[in-house]
């Protein structure tokens, strides 16, 4: 098997970087936060159009043609990005749900018994008919709870592409803990200087370099346990991270004018969708004990 990532897929992640620099940026992701959970549709059409939904739809049915690697390599982004909306589930019905793979429609879906973008949704996966509203930690994610136990388990793509969110939350709080570092001083100095603050960009690093390695393995194998691997890693990587990062920001980190808050609160929020810590436990305990 090759793991390494192929110059065409080197080509698709930095293409789906300028897709989402264009209808995602800075200011786009302020005007998602002040619209108070409300989804911009066009930017969700734009989405379907370069073919982010339809990734992994045959090329015979309309789609892209590729695999789980390329879909991995886009979620990556889009959680570097901080992009809202229902995407995983969105992604996962592209080729059951008319419009969903071509933007039009945007589909939500009961996940670990919850329901992100419910009111937004034009079709919802899974029976959200007693839902009721959340007030959510994440401003750019609204949500919902079914009340009763989970009835199925989590589809171990939509698991993988979690995490593969979750590992663009990692790596862009390590780039931010590092840039803050370099730039902000203390004392005459950057605070980048400091013993404290280089161990935590160090350990920042290194659980996002180790999270990629799991989530593009589980990629090419697809195997259930090395999903459930990946996302343990990819969750705390970016739960971690993105702690670590508000630490080497301080006060500056909790502003409204900072974006490091956003991803502790939206790393927060993936974390509890099917396939978490206890379901990914489980299977890797079941799976040892074989």
């Amino acid at each position: 098997m090759r793991f390494r990532v192929s110059e065409e897929q080197r080509a698709l992640r930095d293409g789906v970087r300028e897709v989402l620099g264009r209808c995602f940026g800075r200011e786009a992701l302020w005007r998602a936060v002040d619209a108070g959970g409300r989804l911009d549709r066009a930017v969700w059409r734009e989405l379907g159009a370069a073919g982010f939904f339809a990734l992994r739809v045959p090329e015979a049915e309309g789609g892209v043609g590729l695999g789980l690697p390329e879909a991995v390599l886009a979620f990556e982004e889009a959680g570097r990005a901080l992009l809202p909306g229902p995407l995983v589930a969105t992604h996962l019905a592209a080729r059951e749900v008319p419009g969903a793979a071509t933007g039009e429609t945007v589909v939500a879906a009961v996940d670990g018994g919850l329901v992100e973008w419910l009111t937004e949704a034009d079709s919802v996966r899974g029976d959200a008919a007693k839902a009721v509203p959340l007030r959510s930690v994440d401003p750019l994610t609204p949500l919902h709870r079914v009340p009763g136990p989970a009835t199925a388990a989590a589809d171990p793509v939509g698991v993988l592409l979690t995490a593969a969110e979750q590992l663009g939350t990692a790596t862009r709080v390590c780039e931010l803990a590092a840039q803050h570092a370099r730039t902000r001083e203390q004392f005459g100095r950057p605070i980048g200087a400091f013993q404290a603050v280089q161990h935590l960009c160090a350990e920042l690093l290194v659980r996002a370099e180790v999270a990629r390695t799991a989530v593009y393995a589980a990629a090419v194998t697809a195997d259930r346990t090395d999903i459930a691997a990946a996302r343990l890693l990819a969750d705390e990587a970016a739960l971690r991270g993105a702690r670590d990062c508000l630490q080497v920001h301080g006060g500056m980190g909790f502003t409204w004018e900072s974006e490091v808050h956003l991803h502790l609160k939206r790393a927060w929020v993936r974390s509890l969708r099917g396939g978490g810590v206890t379901e990914c436990e489980e299977l890797l305990a079941a799976d040892l004990t074989a």
